[in-house]
């Protein structure tokens, strides 16, 4: 992908402003902003431990922030949640999918949730199956189906109410090497077509050197926003995985 030139006139389909979260003691979120726009593949890059989950799981509106704003489509997601919320589509970490229910009833169950009639359904989820190849397999138990097939299946289902916003946490942990490739082919097409706009949560560096934009994530903190290979000229590595290193080991504490 190429960067994505913003028009002054676009509306965000997302702002956060100094998110704050906590659990007891541990600050998880210390002061989080950012803002996306339409047409935008995101990245946002940390270790494991850096808060990128307690992040998606506010952007999703599993979790409240304990301070700070967050707006998606132009709700706001305490006041105004269920418009927040229906256009957003998230494919997250852990599969959410019923293993004992075929490929069909998983997504039919997914468009009942959000009111599409049932012909309409039939033919968005007939269009998913064979873009991604799965035609064939509609009526097969999700059980039966590989990791990368499964993963299809979230991405197929989190489109099916054509969100403006799609939000991948870790949406290729456990995947191979050509399904983890796949997949991010196919998100990123999806950006290309002006369908949505793509926030990609990941702790694997070579998936985010194609981004428009690159968040680095690091102790609850953003350390960095902007292009990837911004990122390398400032911090004067000779790569992208030692840029994002020396930011992660600039920021831990000095040893007593």
């Amino acid at each position: 992908m190429t960067p994505t030139a913003m028009s002054p006139t676009a509306q965000p389909v997302l702002i956060a402003t100094a998110l704050q979260k906590s659990y007891g003691p541990k600050k998880a979120l210390k002061s989080v902003s950012m803002t996306l726009y339409p047409g935008q593949f995101v990245a946002l890059l940390g270790p494991n431990g850096a808060g990128k989950s307690t992040l998606v799981q506010i952007l999703s509106g599993l979790f409240v922030p304990d301070q700070g704003d967050l707006s998606v489509l132009g709700f706001d997601i305490r006041k105004d949640a269920p418009k927040a919320l229906a256009g957003l589509g998230v494919v997250f970490q852990q599969s959410s999918l019923d293993l004992d229910l075929s490929i069909r009833a998983n997504l039919l169950f997914h468009t009942d949730l959000h009111g599409i009639p049932r012909a309409e359904a039939h033919a968005r989820i007939q269009a998913g199956l064979q873009q991604h190849g799965l035609q064939d397999q509609a009526g097969a138990a999700v059980r039966s189906l590989s990791g990368g097939n499964r993963r299809k299946v979230e991405l197929i289902r989190a489109l099916l109410h054509k969100p403006k916003f799609l939000l991948m946490d870790e949406a290729t942990v456990g995947l191979d090497p050509a399904s983890r490739q796949d997949l991010m082919r196919s998100v990123e097409q999806l950006v290309q077509q002006g369908e949505v706009a793509v926030l990609w949560a990941t702790h694997l560096v070579d998936e985010v050197a194609n981004a428009h934009r690159l968040l680095v994530l690091n102790q609850g903190l953003i350390a960095f926003d902007g292009l990837p290979a911004d990122l390398v000229e400032q911090s004067g590595q000779s790569s992208l995985e030692q840029a994002f290193l020396g930011i992660c080991q600039a920021a831990r504490p000095a040893k007593a």
